[in-house]
C-alpha cells in the first residue's frame, strides 16, 4: 500500500503530496502501458511513429557527428514533453471517457502557459547541452569528429576513444539526472492539474526521486533500456518502446502523487 510522504510545503508554495511506492511499482506501470496500447493501438503508435520520425530525422546530421551525438542524447532530454498525447490516453482510459485522437493532439492547451513554460526550460536544456557537447567533443578531438563507418566502432577501438565516451557519458548523465529529477511527474502533473504552475511540478517530481530513490533509479534504467533498444533498431522500435514509456509515465505520476480531488 502506497503511503503519503510528509513532503506537503515548501516556501509558501502548496506543493502535493508524494507516496512510497513497491520496489516493483515500475513492472506494474509498464504492465498498464501495455493494457493502454492494446485499448488505444491506432492513437498508441501514432506517437510512436512520432518518435521514429524524429530520430530519423537525426540521421540527416550523420556528416556532424558531435551534433548528432548532441541531438540524439537531447532527444532523450525533451521526450516528457513529446508524450503528452499519451498522457491524455492513459488518463482518458482511466476516467472511462471515450478516447478521441483529436483531444490527445490539444490536450496540452488545458494547461498551456505552465506546459509552455516547461517546454522552454526544456529547450533551453537541449541548447546548453549542444554546446556542452560541442566543448566535450572539442577537448579531444582537433576539428571533426571521426566518422567513417560505426561511429561507436571507431572510438571504441581507441584508448582516447574510450576517454573520450566516458568523459561524454559523465556530462550527458549529469544532464540527464536533472531533468529526469524534475520531469519524472511533471509533465503528467502539469496536463492533469489545471491549476499547476510550472515550479511546484518540478519540486513534486524531485520530491517523488528523494523519497522513492531506487524505484525511480529503476524506472530511471528501464527507461534506458527501452529508449536504448529503440535508437539501435534504427529508431524504428521507438514506435513502441516509445508509447510504452509515455504510458508507463502516466502511471508512475498517478502512484506517486497523492491527490485529494
Amino acid at each position: 500500500m502506497s503511503q503519503p510522504s510528509e513532503l506537503s510545503e515548501r516556501d509558501n508554495i502548496s506543493v502535493p503530496k508524494v507516496r512510497q511506492v513497491a520496489s516493483g511499482a515500475p513492472w506494474r506501470w509498464v504492465h498498464k502501458a501495455v493494457a493502454d496500447m492494446k485499448a488505444a493501438p491506432g492513437p498508441s503508435l501514432f506517437y510512436g511513429g512520432v518518435f521514429a520520425i524524429m530520430g530519423l530525422l537525426l540521421q540527416s546530421f550523420v556528416g556532424v557527428a558531435a551534433l548528432e551525438l548532441a541531438l540524439v542524447t537531447g532527444f532523450l532530454l525533451v521526450a516528457p514533453f513529446l508524450a503528452i498525447g499519451l498522457y491524455d490516453i492513459s488518463r482518458t482510459r482511466e476516467q472511462g471517457r471515450p478516447l478521441k485522437f483529436s483531444h490527445t493532439l490539444v490536450a496540452w492547451q488545458a494547461n498551456a502557459p505552465a506546459i509552455g513554460f516547461y517546454a522552454l526550460i526544456l529547450a533551453l536544456l537541449l541548447a546548453v547541452w549542444v554546446r556542452v557537447s560541442v566543448v566535450v567533443v572539442a577537448l579531444f578531438f582537433t576539428g571533426e569528429l571521426p566518422y567513417e563507418g560505426g561511429l561507436l566502432a571507431q572510438l571504441a577501438s581507441t584508448p582516447e576513444g574510450w576517454v573520450f565516451m566516458a568523459a561524454y557519458c559523465a556530462a550527458g548523465l549529469g544532464f540527464a539526472l536533472l531533468v529526469f529529477a524534475t520531469s519524472v511527474v511533471s509533465v503528467p502533473m502539469l496536463l492533469d492539474w489545471h491549476g499547476m504552475d510550472t515550479l511546484t511540478a518540478m519540486i513534486t517530481s524531485f520530491n517523488v526521486l528523494r523519497s522513492n530513490f531506487r524505484v525511480m533509479l529503476l524506472w530511471a534504467g528501464l527507461i534506458v533500456l527501452l529508449i536504448g533498444a529503440g535508437i539501435f533498431t534504427w529508431y524504428l522500435g521507438l514506435v513502441i518502446t516509445g508509447p510504452l514509456i509515455g504510458h508507463a509515465s502516466w502511471h508512475a505520476y498517478r502512484e506517486a502523487v497523492a491527490r485529494d480531488t
